[in-house]
């Protein structure tokens, strides 16, 4: 037995921000480029834009900034912050589910299951 889960944030029900997200933005931060990002995700760069932009207009800011010299990609500081928390969420998820999957094993073992 297993408990499943997959975490997103929505507004008006549309998706700004889960894994996906997650993946483009941490892919961006270490090859410094939209498209290097997506190859790497194995991504189409129109998907990985698409999202990008949407999530960027969804909660009205910008998630990546472009060097004014080189053209590389950066992210912005509420990027990293959003990164940041979403991920604890998905770890304080996971030990919730943790608990209550090993609570769960104990009463089919106890109701011999």
């Amino acid at each position: 037995m297993e408990i499943k889960h997959k975490v997103w944030i929505e507004k008006d029900g549309k998706v700004i921000f889960g894994r996906g997200r997650d993946d483009i933005l941490k892919a961006i931060d270490e090859q410094r480029s939209l498209n290097a990002a997506a190859k790497k995700l194995e991504m189409s760069y129109r998907a990985a834009w698409g999202r990008l932009k949407a999530s960027e207009e969804r909660m009205g800011m910008k998630l990546v900034e472009t060097g004014a010299k080189d053209k590389s990609m950066q992210l912005t500081d509420q990027a990293r912050a959003l990164i940041e928390r979403f991920e604890r969420l998905e770890k304080d998820v996971e030990k919730l589910l943790h608990s209550a999957d090993q609570d769960f094993q104990k009463l089919l073992r106890r109701n011999g299951k």
